[in-house]
């Protein structure tokens, strides 16, 4: 039996947190969820993960303080922005943060 891919995900809203893990959980991956920037940082100072999904508008640190701090700490695991921040400017900051990707 292969190990579950680990994923990270950052979602303050409930209604939105709930439906994509449980999608997630659906197609076979482990996902820990959080709801608020701090605690994101804790846990993945605790624990490996395959995939970081981060939305931007967080409580506590937004997903941009999020993204960097893991960048600076891990260079290698991939980092989804998901969020409904869609501006152009908003883009790009994810990316100069450090993702690899913003949907």
């Amino acid at each position: 039996m292969s190990q579950k891919l680990r994923i990270l995900l950052v979602e303050d809203e409930d209604h939105l947190l709930d439906a994509i893990k449980l999608n997630l959980e659906l197609e076979g991956y482990k996902v820990h969820a959080v709801k608020d920037g701090k605690t994101a940082l804790k846990v993945f100072k605790e624990e490996r993960f395959n995939l970081i999904i981060l939305d931007v508008m967080l409580p506590e640190m937004d997903g941009f303080q999020v993204c960097e701090t893991i960048r600076l700490e891990n260079a290698e695991v991939p980092i989804l922005f998901l969020t409904a921040k869609n501006t152009s400017e908003n883009r790009v900051m994810g990316l100069k943060k450090g993702a690899d990707d913003y949907l």
